[in-house]
């Protein structure tokens, strides 16, 4: 609950959209992490500034829950670093000079980042069945708990096997209710009390926590609402659509965060 962050953009056209983040580290040595902020690119793409909020922290370490910072950030877009791969919707705001800042500022801020230890080996991936319960963590449709700055949280499983590309690409297919705003979720296996692999091994007492991807979008269907006018042959017709989520999402996969591994690395 404490690794999402909801993001509020203004855009260039005047509108504002939310969209969801999660906290994410690279790992360079014992001494060098890189702490991120992840979500996707249309989230931030034309967004003249941007908005989100931070848990504070008290002097042990815990979380002071309902105390937090807004953080407000002009030219927003600027700051993500975006994938290059133009069917890989991820990108990630590099925070360590936010948090520098802070501290410096006497502010200490608190959240849980997930690293790259959270992202399937193809050892683990080929532990996983074809169905997987999965929770998925955001903003759907900018819904919080803005009194103690929590997100909201999904259920749902695999549509498609997490061992193969969807249509070739770096994703799969969830079943779960995805609506604007969630896009940056993170999607995880969350087993707390023990779990089941798919060879029928089961382990008692143990939490498994899998990072498999990111969402980013979700297919729709046409239903009666909105009055538009469209073409048919020979005439024109005013007719009312709107558009309805199925309940299925895209998601990209977790081990396409490991490609700005480098880039960051070489800033660092």
């Amino acid at each position: 609950m404490q690794t999402t962050v909801r993001l509020e953009c203004l855009l260039r056209n005047g509108k504002t959209s939310t969209g969801t983040g999660f906290f994410f580290s690279f790992k360079l040595d014992e001494k060098t992490r890189i702490p991120l902020i992840v979500t996707n690119k249309h989230v931030i793409n034309d967004s003249t500034r941007g908005t989100f909020v931070l848990t504070k922290r008290d002097d042990a370490g815990e979380p002071i829950v309902g105390s937090y910072e807004p953080v407000q950030l002009d030219h927003f877009e600027s700051h993500w670093l975006k994938h290059p791969d133009p069917n890989v919707d991820l990108a990630v705001f590099p925070m360590a000079h936010l948090l520098n800042g802070a501290e410096q500022a006497g502010k200490n801020f608190f959240f849980l980042p997930l690293d790259e230890s959270f992202i399937p080996s193809s050892e683990v991936l080929a532990g996983l069945g074809g169905i997987e319960d999965i929770t998925m963590i955001g903003y759907p449709n900018g819904i919080w708990d803005i009194r103690n700055n929590m997100p909201i949280v999904r259920r749902g499983i695999t549509a498609t096997n997490l061992k193969h590309d969807y249509n070739g690409l770096p994703i799969f297919v969830i079943d779960c209710a995805c609506f604007p705003g969630s896009s940056g979720s993170p999607v995880l296996i969350f087993n707390q009390g023990g779990y089941m692999d798919a060879n029928g091994n089961l382990t008692l007492g143990g939490t498994r926590v899998i990072l498999l991807g990111v969402l980013f979008a979700g297919p729709q269907h046409v239903a009666e609402g909105e009055i538009k006018t469209i073409d048919v042959p020979l005439q024109q017709l005013s007719i009312s659509m709107s558009k309805i989520p199925n309940n299925l999402g895209f998601v990209v996969k977790s081990q396409k965060l490991q490609d700005f591994r480098a880039q960051l690395a070489a800033g660092a």
